[in-house]
């Protein structure tokens, strides 16, 4: 479809039962669940163990074919944790499973499956051993990781950091700095005279940004109907 032909009142109730189901189902199994979180597709998410926490006002994106997993297996009674910030973006497909410990500042942004892992989950040389190898992983405020990057164990990535698609990251990232390649290695880094606005910053006024996406489905809706919806969807056209 190239444009979205439900009536208004149908987006926004959607929107609703999505907030819904994630308190419903979704909430119970958090340690910490942040106010003002967004779940789209909340269905598509699944968390096995913890403790797993989630910072205020961040959004998760799961689809049919791309689920959202946050997993912890514990190497040791009372070890493992997922600690996510405030304001992140986790995108589907998206898999965080820790032994120890995985923890992503604020403003962090995941692209589409993306994995971190602090774990080897086996040992190397007795495959019959579960976890293996574990050491936590850290991640920074406002990190990046690109499409299909692979975050292994023991790593820590600094503030504002770029991970380029499809890396693999085995050693320490520094803070600014744009890494890429299989392992990982910086590239470049940030421009220190450009400025840097982070998704904290357009979180800011939460209830404004609401009111100003909620303006724009109005406009971009307008004139939308139920019949025409359905027809949308039985009979489709050439432009729809």
């Amino acid at each position: 479809m190239l444009k979205d032909h439900r009536p208004y009142y149908i987006k926004r109730f959607y929107n609703k039962f999505q907030k819904m189901y994630a308190r419903y189902f979704l909430a119970p199994q958090f340690e910490h669940f942040g106010r003002g979180l967004v779940f789209m597709k909340p269905w598509h998410v699944e968390i096995f163990g913890g403790p797993v926490s989630l910072g205020d006002y961040s959004d998760i994106i799961a689809t049919p074919d791309k689920k959202v997993r946050l997993t912890v297996w514990p190497a040791w009674k009372s070890s493992g944790k997922i600690e996510i910030g405030r304001c992140c973006l986790i995108c589907p497909g998206t898999r965080i499973m820790a032994a120890t410990s995985v923890t992503m500042g604020d403003g962090c942004m995941t692209a589409q499956q993306v994995s971190i892992s602090d774990s080897d989950w086996h040992d190397l040389y007795d495959r019959s051993l579960p976890v293996g190898n574990t050491q936590a992983v850290r991640m920074g405020n406002n990190v990046w990781l690109g499409e299909n990057a692979v975050i292994c164990k023991g790593v820590t990535i600094g503030d504002n950091a770029v991970i380029g698609a499809g890396s693999i990251v085995v050693k320490d990232i520094p803070a600014n700095a744009i890494a890429a390649g299989n392992p990982a290695t910086v590239i470049k880094y940030l421009d220190p005279e450009k400025p840097i606005r982070t998704r904290m910053e357009w979180l800011a006024n939460p209830a404004k940004l609401a009111k100003e996406f909620e303006e724009i489905d109005r406009d971009m809706m307008k004139g939308n109907t139920l019949a025409g919806w359905f027809r949308s969807m039985l009979f489709p056209r050439k432009g729809d």
